[in-house]
């Protein structure tokens, strides 16, 4: 499938049963629309890639965040991501990184996780890891990160 988001085709993703999640529309490589009504907020967006119990990103990433020696160095650095990104593929590669590489480690931030074959505790289930809000904050931030 992400051949063929590649090659430029539309693909939907519908909703999951029960998983709070809204529907998108895959162009190419990016998710061209919010998830949600309007754009994100960046320092809220700041405040989630920072927060290594909800977002997890600097688990695996580095880049300009705060507390630089816990940063992870299994993923690329976001240093200057808005630049090399557009809002639209920043947005794909957090809400199903897996549909352009499907052996990622980084987690589909907006799907359902018993959705992706694993159990997950009671108070998570049925919901994404991020709600669509929490995504397109987390996008107002890294695009602001040009350089």
């Amino acid at each position: 499938m992400a051949y063929l988001a590649l090659m430029g085709l539309q693909l939907a993703a519908s909703p999951v049963a029960g998983g709070g999640t809204g529907s998108y529309v895959v162009t190419g490589d990016a998710i061209m629309a919010p998830l949600v009504g309007g754009k994100g907020d960046p320092a809220r967006g700041a405040a989630l890639i920072s927060d290594r119990q909800r977002s997890l990103c600097t688990l695996c990433h580095s880049g300009p965040f705060p507390d630089s020696h816990l940063h992870g160095t299994l993923a690329p650095d976001l240093t200057g991501v808005g630049a090399r990104l557009s809002e639209g593929q920043i947005r794909l590669r957090v809400v199903d990184m897996k549909r352009l590489a499907p052996n990622t480690i980084m987690p589909s931030y907006y799907r359902v996780a018993e959705e992706q074959g694993r159990r997950v505790a009671t108070v998570w289930r049925g919901k994404p890891i991020l709600t669509g809000a929490d995504i397109e904050d987390i996008v107002a931030y890294l695009t602001t990160l040009k350089g």
